[in-house]
C-alpha cells in the first residue's frame, strides 16, 4: 500500500482536529498551519472527510470543522479507505476478474496476506492514538508552536 499526500494530509488534519475535540469547530486556517499541509489542498480533503462522516463543518465566523466522533473511536482504516480506496498492493486482489493471466497467479496469495495485515494493523489505531502520540512527541522536545 502506498499512501498518497491525500492519505497523509487527511491523517493529520484528523490528528489536529483530535486534539481539539470538544472544543468547538476549528478553522482549516490553523489546521493547515498547525500540520504543515497547503491550506487550499486541505480545504478539499476537508470536504471529503465530511463527506465520509468523519467530521462536521460550520460555516460563518465562528465557523471551522470538528469531529464527529470521539477521535478513539476513528480507526486509521477506515480514514485510509475512505481517502485511499482499496488497501490492496493490486488491483486483482479485491477483484480477480482484472487479473492479467489466464487463470490467475500464485502470488496473489502473496497480495492478499498484505493486504489483510495492512488493514489489521489499521484497525488497531485510532486517530485519538495518533494525537496521543504527537502530544507526547511534542512535550519531548519535538514540535514547536508560539
Amino acid at each position: 500500500m502506498k499512501v498518497s499526500t491525500k492519505g497523509d494530509y487527511g491523517v493529520r488534519a484528523l490528528v489536529e482536529l483530535a486534539h481539539h475535540y470538544g472544543e468547538g469547530p476549528m478553522q482549516s486556517a490553523a489546521i493547515a498551519s498547525r500540520q504543515e499541509v497547503p491550506e487550499p489542498y486541505l480545504d478539499q480533503l476537508l470536504t471529503a472527510l465530511r463527506r465520509a462522516g468523519f467530521i462536521r463543518s460550520v460555516r460563518g465566523p465562528q465557523g471551522g470543522h470538528a469531529l464527529i466522533r470521539a477521535p478513539e473511536e476513528v480507526k486509521l482504516s477506515d480514514v485510509m479507505l475512505a481517502l485511499e480506496g482499496s488497501l490492496a498492493p493490486l488491483a486483482c486482489v479485491d477483484d480477480p476478474d482484472a487479473c492479467t493471466k489466464t487463470g490467475g497467479c500464485v502470488q496473489r496469495g502473496v497480495w492478499e496476506q498484505v493486504r489483510d495485515a495492512t488493514l489489521e494493523i489499521l484497525e488497531n489505531v485510532s486517530i485519538g492514538d495518533l494525537a496521543e502520540k504527537e502530544r507526547k512527541r511534542n512535550r519531548n522536545g519535538g514540535r514547536y508552536n508560539i
